[in-house]
């Protein structure tokens, strides 16, 4: 799977991120062990290896952490992002100046480690609703700092992209709804105060506030925290009039079942707040002897 390069993150976005990690880990001593052990002189040589099953994600923000800290790294990669690994398999190698190698290793896998778990949990998502005409989304639980480099990783895993922030969609949620007093007002004053080129989606908490989004206008319908029968109900009473999504509690276990009630879009947070970290590690190989101090 090749991801369409407008997915990729802004360059600002990878930079920005990776400054403030590397900041964060060295502070104002820099990388004191390396810096102690390790000659100045040295070189060295590392692959980075795969010690789980999953799908990659991130490789140009490992690349972008060596490329700020040390312009004389070389990263070469021999997979893509969107590629299925194994145990073992060698995604690419790192070479040049050994403190530099070493200094970078904890960010760049921290990313590459985080992004990577992120699409693969994405990927066995998607592939749970394989034969049916639902998608998977993301949502806006992510890691704060990180949210474009999470929803990267969600379209690299074959996930859709919900709206990126409060500032490129309206979605009315139950909050509004309550301060608004009715589902039928909250649309009301969206559609008079909201920006006329976004639509307005309204999130549910049964077929009743359905059935008065629907009625009130609601361009989609967001149903929260339903169960199966309650699901396919809505998609009986939505048709194809307008998007139906449905968000809440739906895991690996249930969504096939979710999926199969029709055409749907399913939002879950937990691939970008709880996706476990793929497990890959950074190991040098040995080369010459370095000189002695």
């Amino acid at each position: 799977m090749v991801v369409p390069m407008a997915e990729i993150p802004p360059r600002h976005e990878i930079d920005a991120a990776v400054r403030r990690a590397l900041a964060e880990d060295l502070g104002s001593a820099g990388d004191v062990t390396t810096d102690a052990v390790v000659p100045p002189e040295a070189t060295c040589r590392a692959r980075v290896v795969a010690r789980a099953a999953g799908v990659v994600a991130g490789l140009p923000v490992f690349r972008a952490v060596y490329a700020e800290l040390d312009p004389l790294v070389a990263v070469e990669w021999s997979v893509r992002d969107g590629d299925a690994v194994s145990p073992g398999d060698v995604l690419g190698t790192v070479g040049g100046p050994a403190r530099s190698v070493l200094t970078g290793e904890r960010v760049a896998l921290n990313f590459l480690t985080l992004l990577s778990g992120v699409a693969t949990l994405t990927r066995r998502y998607v592939e749970a609703c394989a034969g049916t005409a639902a998608q998977v989304l993301c949502t806006r639980k992510t890691i704060p700092g990180l949210r474009a480099l999470q929803r990267y990783a969600v379209a690299v895993g074959g996930g859709r992209l919900h709206r990126a922030g409060l500032h490129d969609g309206v979605l009315v949620k139950d909050n509004h709804v309550a301060v608004a007093g009715g589902v039928a007002e909250a649309v009301r004053r969206a559609r008079a105060g909201a920006p006329h080129t976004l639509r307005v989606e309204v999130e549910v908490d049964g077929l009743e506030q359905l059935e008065e989004a629907l009625a009130a206008g609601a361009d989609a319908i967001l149903l929260d925290n339903a169960d199966l029968d309650t699901v396919k109900r809505a998609v009986d009473l939505v048709g194809d009039r307008v998007p139906l999504e449905i968000s809440g509690g739906v895991s690996l276990d249930t969504i096939g079942q979710v999926a199969g009630a029709g055409r749907l879009l399913i939002s879950v947070g937990r691939l970008t707040h709880s996706a476990p970290a793929l497990d890959l590690a950074l190991d040098v190989e040995v080369g010459p002897a370095d000189p002695g101090p």
